[in-house]
């Protein structure tokens, strides 16, 4: 029995040894500097979650990177779909598509358990992120600002192909220095999150200036899109009721069924089609970084204890999945788009 039990006890203290190890046990001092503390209070998961989130990371990529594919092949080639409005499709695409670029790194650090990639990959990762997640909310403003033109101004409103150009050209400028300031650390930073696996601005920081870049960017990045996403097509909602309604009643006093003429209802039945598939992103916008910003805020301003690594990787998962299913929100709504896919790639089967 004496045999027995020493034998067995070794392998017990490896395993209790094993469940005690915290998240970025296996790092350098060097490498932990870079690492919110609080994240290093949690166990290191099993290896099975790292896996799985590998997994599921790849299947993003694929979905992503092959119809947002297709949406940037198909707008930038065919000469029907270059209008000055799909110029905002193709620059979402692009930001949906360079947000899944950077998941080689996730996948890559999943599959090594950690921050296998250190500190030059997390800035990559970082930077990437910054770019697509604000250059897409901003860009879904501007496609509410487009469709808000295009159905209440159809004369003397609509978008030219300069100005829309212009307003690219802005969003950029916008988003450029959001990124850069972190990533030069001249206001807030880069930092691993989580698992270690991924990496985001830093929100866990109890330093004035922290708090505030966190404040800051919530609002330019987040709210403000989302402001003006919410009033433009607010105001498309309210415009095509009005008038609706003032045809019906106009119509009603000409003893006439309708004052549309078949051509005027088929032009206007896809600019509403079109503007319904941009209501339906915006709400994928809201869905998919709003649990993300409470995320920052609870983190900056909040109760930090119950933050924990696998509750903030969940919003981290929603944004990605949001990357995957817009372009085939286009797909489904946009009757050019889908005639395109059903001319060139007929094997998809698209009708």
């Amino acid at each position: 029995n004496w045999t027995i039990v020493n034998v067995i006890s070794p392998l017990a203290r490896t395993s209790n040894e094993d469940e005690q190890k915290l998240i970025g046990w296996n790092l350098t001092p060097e490498e932990l500097e870079h690492i919110p503390e609080h994240w290093r209070s949690f166990p290191e998961p099993a290896a099975s979650i790292h896996y799985l989130l590998g997994l599921i990371y790849i299947g993003f990529f694929f979905a992503s990177i092959f119809g947002n594919g297709l949406v940037l092949w198909i707008f930038s080639t065919s000469k029907s779909l270059q209008t000055p409005s799909n110029i905002f499709v193709i620059n979402l695409a692009f930001c949906d598509f360079l947000m899944m670029l950077k998941t080689p790194i996730f996948i890559y650090n999943s599959f090594h358990r950690g921050y296998a990639l250190g500190f030059a990959g997390c800035q990559v990762f970082s930077v990437m992120g910054a770019l697509s997640g604000i250059g897409a909310g901003t860009t879904n403003a501007c496609i509410a600002y487009d469709r808000f033109m295009t159905i209440a101004h159809p004369f003397d409103g609509k978008v030219s192909k300069t100005k829309a150009l212009f307003m690219i050209l802005c969003v950029w400028l916008y988003t450029v220095p959001w990124t850069l300031m972190p990533f030069f650390e001249v206001w807030g930073r880069f930092v691993p999150e989580a698992y270690l696996t991924s990496c985001t601005f830093d929100y866990m920081s109890e330093s004035f200036d922290n708090h505030m870049f966190v404040a800051c960017i919530f609002t330019c990045s987040y709210v403000l899109p989302l402001f003006f996403m919410i009033y433009y097509y607010s105001q498309i909602v309210s415009h095509v009721i009005n008038h609706e309604k003032a045809l019906k009643e106009q119509a009603k006093k000409m003893n006439v069924e309708s004052l549309r003429s078949n051509q005027s209802s088929a032009n206007s039945s896809v600019e509403i089609r079109i503007a319904k598939s941009a209501i339906t992103m915006c709400g994928l916008f809201l869905a998919s970084w709003t649990p993300y910003g409470i995320i920052a805020l609870i983190g900056a301003f909040g109760d930090k204890s119950i933050l924990t690594p696998t509750m903030t990787m969940v919003p981290a998962l929603t944004c990605k999945l949001v990357a995957c299913i817009d372009p085939f929100v286009f797909a489904i709504s946009h009757p050019r788009y889908r005639a395109e896919l059903q001319k060139r790639v007929s094997w998809l089967g698209i009708k």
